[in-house]
């Protein structure tokens, strides 16, 4: 066996597909075998892998061991001559292995390589080459002066960023998504460190293999794609902690004690520094357009009592009582802010119609309060709906402004009219087609491009892969997706570098699959992009849907000396009713279906009624199934949730 390859899996399953299609075409010819070590997933890889990839040698673990235990799992078993532990969130190209393994071949010194990297958006990612986290590079990486200069010998030394990513180096460190190690020079200085959980075992071996007198190299004359971070935001706390706390095992580890020590008081200083400033970004993020939102209704209403107070209700001297600015105004504004963001005002991108829908909900909300207190809270009615106003101008307006000065995800209007091309043979790239009209994307213009360059406009294209440049600028193309099962992986990264500086987002689609992954923006470029036939997945109706089951588990709880006498089961409507509450299940839920046509649906919670209810005591076909399940899926609306809720009332106390 020439090569074994091994991936460790969690909770991916849509990377960790389309990175098996590719190293299905990069094992052609070629004797290898394929690990996939999952480490307990709830999003059915699993299943995925079992169905799709039966040749591949799936070890399921029941907890998350984390990388360097689940890698050692695949290592003891595999029989390859190299190794390659390789994330699941990567593509690699038609030749990757087989250039690698020539050059290893050529040079029996290598004890690893590494390749060039690039992300969802065709650039060029610096950690496909790192040197080792030495207390002065860690020093110039964590307080930014890398990023500065990060071409400078001296600050630039973490990324290397002084050696040309074109050209093969010898380097201190591997990138943990792609290494291809010697079997031989492992059995002589072991596996990974078991230690670390997740981050630094790669550097950690990497330290070992140079100290056993063989070399790490990295080999840009192949390249892989890694949607780098998906598993882990790298903004998160979470994030700071497990990665500076494992630079921290490796100064022990390797460091004479007194470097150490020192090596470790840094990296703590950094662990707490960047930790603070992860949460207070986050925090001001989200925070700071609710409180100018607040900021400007209130200072618009201390300015509209002014004017109203002298000129209509006490024209001859008064004031409101204090209680109204300092009670009155604040409870007004949590109301009115708090309906906004149920309705989705706060959701990206923005929708004037939300934020318009959550002021007049508020404002009836309020208008109910206001007919319940007594005469002495009672201030102006008028007031109020000056206020409202006053708000919808204000949060309008300042949308707009922001809109006008083109702020990455305040862009008004952004899912609208997004045109798209689809680069494939005629029947893969008409079905990717048939999956975009099928979803809440709704494109407004979807053309197919020809992978070879013989077919022009005809049978149904309007271009080949050559014009691709003057189609995109033609037909203003915000979005171009590949077909995976028709273009070789290195036609894919080449466009995508080529096309880069255009501003289009890249996507691909993998064969036979519902979901087409890609980059959002420039900015996230490692974030999942999944289009499936999946509206329920959207942040606002998963909202609703949560809104609608603790709404609705409460009355049920308010009701239920009535609702005992009704329902078939009262013992298991209780026990359901705090499940829903609690979270573990969902008042509406799939029809219960087998494993495989489950995959194909966005996860939810387990539902103790389906849509199946709706047809009340008639049997339902088992080929209906999978169609009403998806029809839930993709045209999720929280009315439905509530209707199937009244048919089904007898029936909530269903054991599920």
């Amino acid at each position: 066996m020439k090569l074994s390859i091994v991936i460790v899996n969690y909770n991916v399953r849509y990377f960790l597909e389309q990175c098996l299609y590719s190293v299905q075409n990069a094992c052609h010819d070629l004797e290898a075998e394929i690990f996939v070590v999952d480490n307990n997933s709830v999003d059915g890889s699993v299943k995925m892998v079992s169905e799709k990839f039966p040749e591949v040698r799936l070890i399921e673990n029941r907890e998350n061991k984390g990388f360097a235990v689940a890698n050692n799992q695949a290592i003891r078993q595999a029989t390859g001559e190299y190794i390659l532990l390789l994330n699941p969130d990567t593509l690699v190209e038609d030749d990757t292995f087989t250039k690698c393994i020539q050059f290893m071949d050529n040079h029996p010194d290598s004890g690893g390589l590494g390749v060039k990297m690039i992300d969802g958006k065709g650039k060029f990612l610096p950690e496909s080459k790192r040197a080792l986290p030495r207390p002065s590079v860690a020093f110039y990486k964590i307080f930014g002066f890398s990023a500065l200069f990060p071409k400078s010998h001296l600050f630039g030394k973490y990324h290397l960023g002084y050696l040309d990513k074109d050209k093969i180096h010898e380097v201190d460190v591997l990138a943990g998504a792609f290494m291809m190690l010697r079997k031989k020079m492992l059995d002589t200085i072991g596996l990974l460190d078991e230690s670390f959980f997740m981050y630094g075992e790669d550097i950690d071996l990497s330290y070992r293999i140079t100290k056993a007198g063989y070399k790490n190299y990295y080999f840009p004359e192949t390249r892989i794609i890694h949607y780098k971070g998906e598993s882990t935001k790298k903004s998160s706390v979470n994030y700071v902690f497990v990665f500076y706390n494992a630079m921290v095992i490796f100064a022990k580890k390797h460091y004479s004690q007194k470097n150490a020590r020192s090596f470790s008081l840094l990296i703590n200083i950094a662990i707490y520094l960047r930790a603070f400033i992860s949460i207070l970004t986050r925090f001001f993020k989200r925070i700071i357009l609710p409180l100018t939102d607040a900021a400007m209704i209130y200072a618009g209403i201390y300015i509209i009592k002014g004017y109203w107070e002298k000129a209509i209700i006490y024209p001859y001297g008064g004031h409101f009582p204090p209680v109204f600015l300092l009670v009155a105004v604040p409870a007004y504004i949590l109301i009115w802010l708090t309906c906004v963001y149920l309705c989705g005002g706060y959701d990206k991108p923005v929708r004037m119609r939300k934020i318009i829908q959550g002021l007049v909900t508020g404002t009836l909300i309020i208008l109910i309060l206001y007919s319940l207190l007594s005469e002495h809270y009672r201030f102006s009615r008028a007031l109020l709906i000056l206020g409202a106003l006053w708000g919808m101008i204000s949060m309008l307006g300042l949308r707009y402004i922001i809109h006008l000065l083109g702020f990455k995800g305040f862009l008004i209007g952004v899912e609208k009219n997004r045109h798209f091309i689809i680069v494939g043979e005629k029947e893969e790239a008409e079905r990717v087609s048939g999956l975009l009209q099928k979803t809440f994307i709704k494109p407004a213009f979807i053309g197919l491009v020809s992978y070879h360059p013989h077919k022009n406009s005809t049978n149904g294209f309007i271009g080949n892969l050559e014009q691709i440049k003057e189609i995109i600028n033609i037909y203003k193309i915000d979005e171009l997706i590949f077909c995976a099962k028709d273009i070789p992986a290195q036609v894919i990264m080449d466009n995508m570098s080529e096309l880069g500086d255009l501003q289009v987002d890249f996507k691909i689609a993998p064969p036979e699959s519902l979901s087409i992954i890609g980059s959002n923006s420039i900015n996230t470029s490692g974030d999942l992009y999944v289009i499936d036939l999946n509206a329920i997945t959207r942040i606002q109706n998963r909202r609703n849907k949560r809104l609608t089951d603790i709404l609705s588990g409460i009355l049920l709880l308010l009701i239920y000396p009535v609702a005992l006498f009704i329902v078939r089961h009262p013992i298991g409507l209780l026990k359901n009713i705090f499940s829903v509450l609690f979270g573990y299940k969902s008042w509406v839920g799939y029809i219960p279906l087998s494993d495989m046509e489950s995959q194909r649906l966005p996860v939810i919670r387990k539902g103790v009624l389906n849509p199946g209810d709706a047809f009340g005591k008639k049997e339902i076909p088992s080929e209906a199934g999978p169609h009403l399940n998806l029809m839930y899926a993709r045209d999720y609306q929280y009315i439905n949730d509530i209707s199937l809720i009244f048919k089904g009332f007898r029936n909530l106390g269903r054991r599920v």
